[in-house]
């Protein structure tokens, strides 16, 4: 079975590298399994769609909801301008506030998409007006934007905590250390790459025109900044929980969108809903999928076995870290994040749990290492937005983007893999 189960697996890899969209990928890796391994369907049907019926999964569409009326409400540009006044002043400051921003409604949405989409029409013209080169501007917003993916609530933590039976708030809080580590990271390297562009500073303004200013955008912005103070301290303080917070995410972004900041408009909030419910639909089809294809390799002991087999190869922890790290970053260049949690994550937890790594830290791994996925080619949803957006050639975009992974984001791949407190630390403050 473990030949057959190899198999299935390739055929779906290259079926989701030629393109073929992601649910029959994962019923072709199902038919493999049955027609040639003669795996049982009718039982394993029955137990994936029990495994959906469950109030934790209603969290992804709400987040995803909620995530896509950000971005036209009107709420990330208020967010944008309050975090512009405190760091947009500096040489390179409107890149940090390009990165802080994202980092902020990363907190609300869950979303890898919901930063690009909602800061990149806003910020890049006003970079590029500034000297920014737009490529450039285009690439750190789209890498700033995988901070939704890593900065709780996430989506892809949900389904990992599902999946594996960890706690959801644990798994939220392994990756909040990272994601601030890299959000910090892209700041800095932001700020040694503009000192070669020839930027265009706005002329210092009197202290009373500041103070002035920088209470109007506090004001203004206060109602989107209770929006992650709403959702996060609901969470943590055990208040709600994360499909309920999801849920007051949603609620609170309505009247505040309709009222406040007035960017939200009947046929926007429509168009909002169809995009949401298409985009989950697609979701939740190929998780069924994939749970059954999962539950199949467990069912046969696949995981054990692969465990077993590694470990004839080498028992060096660093090694197989390494491995287990390049392993996940393939799966992220070719699939999306869920789909590389929901297909690995209950293959690799056994070969973890051996090293001696908790479920805790493997969330971080998982987290950094499929959001990295999205800017990443040739799967590179991200970056892809990014460019159609910033009206930029996507070969343009790709280099300064690398340079923005290779200096900001691989550093914290790897201690998260071997700095087991960076992802275990803020958990265990809460008691995980």
């Amino acid at each position: 079975m473990v030949e057959i189960a190899i198999l299935a697996f390739a055929v779906l890899v290259l079926l989701l590298t030629i393109g073929v969209p992601l649910p029959y990928c994962f019923g072709a890796g199902l038919m493999v399994m049955t027609l040639v391994g003669d795996a049982t369907m009718k039982g394993t049907m029955l137990w994936g769609f029990n495994q959906l019926a469950t109030p934790v999964l209603l969290a992804v569409p709400l987040f995803v909801f909620a995530g896509t009326l950000m971005s036209v409400s009107g709420i990330a540009g208020s967010l944008l301008k309050f975090v512009n006044l405190f760091v947009g002043r500096i040489r390179g400051g409107l890149g940090v506030v390009a990165s802080f921003s994202c980092a902020i409604i990363g907190a609300i949405s869950g979303s890898g998409l919901t930063g690009i989409a909602a800061i990149g029409p806003l910020l890049i013209p006003e970079m590029e007006r500034q000297g920014y080169p737009r490529a450039y501007a285009t690439a750190l917003i789209a890498n700033s934007s995988i901070l939704g993916l890593l900065i709780p609530p996430s989506v892809t933590m949900i389904v990992y905590g599902w999946v594996t039976e960890t706690s959801i708030l644990a798994s939220f809080l392994a990756t909040l250390g990272p994601g601030l580590l890299i959000m910090l990271n892209f700041a800095l390297v932001n700020l040694v790459m503009a000192r070669k562009f020839p930027l265009i500073l706005d002329d210092p303004k009197p202290f009373n025109e500041v103070l002035r200013e920088g209470a109007s955008r506090t004001v203004h912005a206060l109602p989107a900044l209770l929006m992650p103070v709403i959702i996060l301290g609901g969470i943590y303080g055990g208040i709600m929980t994360p499909t309920e917070a999801a849920a007051i995410a949603v609620i609170y972004a309505i009247p505040v969108g309709f009222m406040i900041y007035k960017g939200l408009t009947w046929r926007n909030f429509v168009e909002s809903g169809k995009e949401s419910a298409t985009a989950v639909g697609a979701i939740l089809i190929m998780v069924l999928f994939s749970l059954m294809l999962s539950q199949i390799y467990v069912m046969e002991d696949i995981p054990q076995a692969l465990v077993d087999a590694i470990f004839e190869i080498t028992t060096d922890k660093v090694l197989l870290l390494i491995m287990v790290n390049l392993f996940l970053f393939l799966i992220g260049m070719v699939v999306n994040d869920v789909t590389a949690i929901i297909l690995t994550a209950p293959l690799l937890l056994p070969l973890m749990s051996a090293l001696g790594v908790s479920p805790v830290q493997f969330a971080a791994i998982m987290g950094v290492n499929t959001a990295m996925g999205g800017v990443t080619p040739p799967y590179a949803s991200i970056l892809y937005m990014g460019a159609r957006i910033g009206q930029v050639p996507f070969t343009q975009v790709v280099k300064p983007a690398m340079i923005l992974l290779l200096f900001g984001y691989l550093p914290v791949v790897v201690l998260v893999s071997v700095w087991p407190d960076l992802s275990e630390y803020i958990p265990a403050l809460f008691g995980y």
